[in-house]
């Protein structure tokens, strides 16, 4: 038993974030005091500790505190409890997994088994900010929480779960890196030599204004025909389920301009293309009157 808890104390040190030993006014760090107590297989008085820091700690500091509130659970037996400290800790730093050196297997076990079961759940909580980000054109800090997204999508643990999920984060990569790109500087202008004034042209009219569901006062345009193509057995089995699709619908209700923002497939992409082309769609409207708009379209393609 003695040799079980030094193995404990000693993986407990290796295994949180570093605390300063006292605070400015020289009291020791509470934190610091559930690390020695624990240490010293005093679990229920380093429990009582972590229980009484402030729930508003530095998300620093609560992860080490979830972390140290899961060991003593643990070395108590209080399994159900360690969970949702563990929970605590996966939820804040969903990438977050002790290593061999740091933590035993039975920590590990359970710090693998809580994160394959919330990793889901908590890609899809966010998703919905990220795209709350774009949606509000906060683009270059959607693109790092897409990217963040795209790592907890691809981790070993999610077994492959959430493809659609992983193909719409992706496409929305590329968008929210687009926008987010500095427009390129203005060339200095060079001294041109002195020329009488020509004879002023006549003022063109400015291209239509190009409307977007964010629009205020918008009908968006009603689909009247959206036919999508079906992908060849021949190339099925690697082609992509979805799409995305950047399209402009004219005041006709004619596709005009089309961009491909996430392939499916080499040879399928222009046989989609082709078909976009021929969409129709009945126009948009901003008070009674057609206007140009742009929509994004997520395709889902057929492969039987």
């Amino acid at each position: 038993m003695k040799t079980r808890i030094l193995v404990i104390a000693s993986m407990i040190v290796a295994f949180a974030a570093p605390a300063h030993a006292q605070l400015r006014d020289g009291r020791e760090n509470p934190l610091t005091a559930a690390r020695d107590l624990y240490a010293s297989a005093r679990y229920d008085e380093a429990l009582a500790v972590l229980n009484g820091l402030p729930s508003d700690a530095v998300a620093s500091d609560r992860k080490s505190i979830e972390q140290y509130r899961s060991l003593c659970l643990l070395a108590l037996g209080r399994g159900s409890e360690a969970e949702s400290a563990i929970a605590a800790v996966v939820t804040a730093d969903p990438m977050f997994m002790p290593g061999e050196a740091d933590a035993s297997p039975r920590v590990r076990l359970a710090f693998s088994e809580v994160r394959q079961r919330l990793l889901p759940q908590i890609a899809t909580t966010r998703y919905a900010a990220a795209k709350a980000a774009y949606d509000r054109k906060e683009y270059s800090s959607a693109e790092t929480q897409f990217r963040n997204l795209l790592m907890i999508l691809e981790d070993p643990q999610m077994g492959g779960r959430l493809p659609d999920l992983r193909t719409l984060a992706s496409g929305f990569v590329d968008l929210a890196s687009a926008a987010a790109a500095p427009p390129p500087e203005p060339k200095k202008a060079e001294a041109a030599p002195v020329v009488p004034p020509a004879p002023t042209a006549p003022v063109l009219p400015r291209e239509p204004k190009i409307w977007t569901a964010e629009d205020a006062g918008i009908v968006p345009p009603v689909v009247l025909r959206q036919d999508v193509p079906r992908v060849p057995s021949t190339i099925s089995s690697q082609a992509r389920e979805r799409g995305l699709l950047d399209i402009v619908i004219d005041e006709q209700g004619r596709v005009i301009n089309l961009v491909l923002r996430l392939p499916i497939h080499p040879m399928y992409d222009p046989q989609l293309l082709a078909a976009a082309k021929e969409w129709r769609y009945k126009p948009a409207m901003v008070d009674g009157t057609p206007v140009k708009f742009r929509k994004m379209i997520q395709v889902t393609v057929d492969k039987r």
